[in-house]
């Protein structure tokens, strides 16, 4: 019998939602991402949680797209692709309107749409030795979804840094640009999330939470469904480039790629 690819519980109010591709990376895919937003759905319907929690199973929190995945964008249709980043979208969008607080737990290196997930959750624990990135552009891609709640949480100083270089940073330098919230150990990060999010369900109104964490999200930017679907229209339409089907073959073949 298949393993399913994200593990769901729930215990004193807390819904856990745990990737579950460590064979892979925990890789999104299209199963993962639908399977990932319905969990969340489940969990926002669910009168016994008030409070939910996003980890991985196994060394990484998530790198990114999963190499079959990739290869099969470079064949679909345009109509496709603006299907397959609308689904993309609704993940994301799931997370941040969702009217229950989301704590992400990373416990290794989350990357691309890994960062996005990690970064996108309301408040965000890491261990010290995760590194995170958006390494799109250097796959001839472009982190467009991403990028529209990346800059609700840094400056456009930092968002151009982290998004045109591609490179990797630390949870510390993480924390420093304002993506994540705690940096702790890994013997430590199970306990301090529990601690924190029991906290919030034994001295929180529900009610409160959602009204805050909605008008918090509200007053912000205003913009952001606009970004959104600006977003979704981009990702489809680099999907069709020279460039993206160039950098998807380096990636798969292991080739060192001169841009």
């Amino acid at each position: 019998m298949t393993e399913p690819l994200v593990l769901y519980s729930v215990s004193e109010r807390i819904a856990t939602i745990a990737i579950n591709r460590p064979e892979k990376r925990n890789a999104l895919n299209p199963d993962l991402v639908q399977q990932l937003t319905d969990s969340f759905i489940s969990a926002s319907e669910d009168d016994g949680v008030k409070v939910i929690v996003l980890k991985a199973n196994g060394a990484v929190f998530s790198a990114g797209a999963d190499l079959a995945y990739l290869q099969q964008l470079q064949l679909n249709t345009y109509e496709e692709n603006l299907a397959d980043s609308e689904n993309l979208k609704r993940l994301f969008t799931t997370i941040y309107y969702l009217p229950k607080v989301v704590i992400a737990q990373v416990e290794g290196h989350a990357i691309a749409g890994g960062c996005g997930l990690a970064t996108v959750c309301d408040i965000t624990f890491s261990v010290p030795e995760a590194n995170f990135g958006y390494t799109e552009v250097k796959l001839g891609f472009v982190p467009a979804i991403v990028s529209c709640f990346l800059l609700r949480k840094t400056s456009e100083t930092i968002a151009k840094k982290i998004l045109l270089t591609g490179s990797l940073f630390s949870a510390q330098e993480a924390l420093e640009h304002g993506l994540i919230t705690f940096v702790t150990n890994k013997e430590e990060i199970s306990q301090k999330v529990k601690d924190f999010a029991l906290n919030l369900c034994n001295e929180a109104s529900a009610n409160s939470l959602m009204v805050t964490k909605q008008l918090i999200g509200q007053t912000t930017n205003p913009l952001l469904e606009k970004c959104l679907s600006l977003a979704v229209q981009i990702n489809a339409r680099v999907r069709d480039t020279d460039d993206f089907k160039k950098g998807i073959a380096s990636f798969i073949n292991k080739e060192k790629i001169k841009w």
